[in-house]
């Protein structure tokens, strides 16, 4: 092969591997950035995606909120994405999301975290199983330190 050619493959290469988006995530088989464990509840799953393309996948809200908290890289995120409880595997923004805190929902690391697609949608539940909301700023003051 000719030298053009390399320069070629290798120059899409890297386009094609350097995609900043977020990754699916493998049930079962993908571990938690912070805890380790294995990710299994596609009701409080969560994702975030750097600038820079690279993927993080989290067992719960809770465990993403405290790494990005720990490592202060909200900035440097393009995607920060959280389970949507009502609809289990879909992810939603994070920072759009509403969450509830009740301890009739069990979360895999037990803050008893879930989030919402809409501050209605929340609330809904919220009347019916008691709790408390959180909106994302609020969510990440609450798991500081």
């Amino acid at each position: 092969m000719s030298t053009v050619k390399f320069i070629f493959i290798g120059i899409l290469f890297t386009l094609i591997s350097c995609k900043v988006e977020p990754q699916k995530i493998n049930y079962g088989q993908d571990h938690c950035a912070f805890c380790e464990m294995t990710v299994v509840d596609k009701t409080h799953a969560s994702e975030y995606v750097t600038k820079k393309g690279k993927s993080y996948i989290f067992d719960s809200i809770e465990c993403m909120v405290q790494k990005i908290n720990e490592e202060n890289n909200e900035g440097e995120l393009a995607y920060i994405l959280v389970a949507n409880y009502q609809k289990p595997g879909e992810l939603i923004n994070a920072q759009n999301s509403t969450y509830l805190i009740t301890k009739k929902i069990k979360s895999p690391m037990g803050a008893y975290l879930s989030a919402f697609s809409s501050f209605e949608n929340a609330e809904k539940v919220k009347n019916e199983l008691d709790g408390k909301i959180y909106n994302w700023q609020q969510l990440k003051e609450k798991f500081k330190d």
